[in-house]
Formats: C-alpha cells, structure tokens, sequence
C-alpha cells in the first residue's frame, strides 16, 4: 500500500510559478513510476508528466512540455512538478499518481495508486 500527499498548490498569478510536491509512504517509493495528472471543472482528467523509478526517463504532455518539470527524490520519497510561466488554463487540481509497473504512460488507467490532489489556481 502507498499513500500519496500533494502539497505546493496555491493561487499564483499568470506569468508565475509554483512547485508542487507528492510525498510518498513506504519504502518501496523507488519501485514505482510516478505521474503528474489534473483535472479543471467539467474537464476530463489529463496527463501532465510521468517519471520513471530511476528518474531517467521522463514523458510530457504536449501542452506542458518546455514549462513543466518532473523530478523525483527516492531519498526522500517524493516527487516533484516545477510548473513555470503558468497560464489561466493551468488551473486544475493536480494529483499525483504510482503504478508498480514502472511504465511511464499518460494513462491513468495504468496507475495503482492516487493522491487527493492540490488545487492550482492561476489569475489572468
């Protein structure tokens, strides 16, 4: 079992930046690929970014790539998203996500595991 906490989310202005952290419990965090997902109201949920185990492989979305930044830390069980130069279109609650496969996919179906979510508000 794994639990995930987001935290990091916050009102930001359009232009601005914001980092966003999941931690993760148990000590098989460095097993599993990690992933970035978010959902604005009436929207479907939508792949961000995805992170291997190792950290060496990594995947965008298209919209994010160039802007957003996944890292992880296994030291510290934790996962990162540097978001930069965000837009009003980027407001969404983003949620971390683990899967045990260590596949890097966009798919949420793949993913075993699921965080709250912190909520990303960005101001025009």
């Amino acid at each position: 079992q794994v639990q995930l906490v987001e935290s990091g989310g916050g009102l930001v202005q359009a232009g601005g930046s914001l980092r966003l952290s999941c931690a993760a419990s148990g000590r098989t965090f460095s097993r599993y690929a990690m992933g970035w997902f978010r959902q604005a109201p009436g929207k479907e949920r939508e792949f961000v970014a995805g992170i291997s185990s190792s950290g060496g492989d990594t995947n965008y979305a298209a919209s994010m790539k160039g802007r957003f930044t996944i890292s992880r830390d296994n030291a510290k069980n934790t996962v990162y998203l540097q978001m930069n130069s965000l837009k009003p279109e980027d407001t969404a609650i983003y949620s971390c996500a683990a899967q045990f496969r260590n596949i890097v996919t966009p798919d949420g179906n793949r993913y075993d595991y699921w965080g709250q979510g912190t909520q990303v508000t960005v101001s025009s």
